[in-house]
């Protein structure tokens, strides 16, 4: 028998009850499905105006909405129901999400706490991260003492260290000037290529989307559905070079043009 999609969303919608008892419907009628790619995974890129319902598809593959999932229609990751969290998917959030208290050598260690590794193999493990993000002789230093772009690569190295087979990152870069973005990419597919999983990436940029995407998922403003799926090329160099070309900007352009054509204009008629 075949593997059942890695995740598959079928007819999804999600409505919050505010404060005041108002519903806000986030997502609507979302169907997407993402196949179990042997020795590879997919990378997804997720991108839509501020408010569509980006992260609402984040959290409800995540089961960061264990209650009620989702309110109409199914969310499925490997052919089963969400109905938690699990250690099969990792989330590298926009904010600095590591614990202050906690050393880099801890906090990339602490998922691995968490599964129960002994401390001196998950110390072992955490240091082969933190060794692959660049951050040796960094360990002991605390998240005070990082830059935003160090902060961030504690947290990739902290969810890659537990190994999930679905990573979700929400604008992880969104922080971060663009040179140090572009390192960040590039970190990012390398690392990627070793651990063979399916990401998730939301994004506000579009050139990071088409760079680091193998699909482009377009959604229109909230409450948000997918209107458009763009299939782009592997990144043939690294990020500063390819999207400084010629070629890169035209593929950029193209997909800005079916991005735009979903949004409406600010005083259109």
């Amino acid at each position: 028998m075949s593997a059942p999609p890695v995740v598959e969303f079928k007819q999804v919608g999600k409505t919050f009850i505010g404060p005041d008892g108002t519903p806000h419907q986030a997502i609507r009628d979302v169907n997407f499905c993402v196949e179990d790619i042997k020795d590879t995974g997919e990378f997804i890129a997720l991108l839509g105006p501020s408010g569509c319902g980006k992260s609402t598809i984040l959290n409800l593959i995540a089961g960061l909405e264990p209650v009620h999932p989702a309110t109409t229609g199914d969310v499925l990751v490997f052919g089963e129901p969400v109905h938690g969290p699990g250690p099969d998917r990792g989330m590298v959030f926009q904010t600095y999400s590591s614990f202050p208290c906690y050393n880099v050598l801890e906090n990339v260690a602490f998922g691995l706490k968490l599964q129960g590794v002994d401390k001196d193999e998950r110390e072992e493990r955490a240091m082969r991260w933190i060794k692959r993000v660049a951050l040796a002789g960094s360990e002991h230093k605390y998240p005070h003492q990082l830059s935003g772009g160090m902060r961030q690569r504690v947290a990739i190295a902290r969810t890659l260290a537990v190994h999930p087979r679905i990573i979700l990152m929400d604008e992880p870069f969104g922080a971060l000037d663009r040179v140090t973005r572009w390192g960040m990419q590039d970190l990012l597919i390398e690392l990627w290529s070793e651990v063979e999983a399916t990401v998730f990436l939301i994004t506000h940029d579009i050139a990071e989307a088409v760079y680091l995407g193998d699909r482009v998922f377009i959604m229109s403003e909230g409450p948000g559905t997918i209107v458009e799926v763009v299939d782009v090329p592997a990144p043939s160099g690294d990020a500063a070079t390819t999207q400084r070309s010629t070629a890169f900007s035209e593929l950029v352009n193209t997909v800005s043009q079916k991005f735009e054509k979903h949004i409406p204009q600010v005083g259109g008629a």
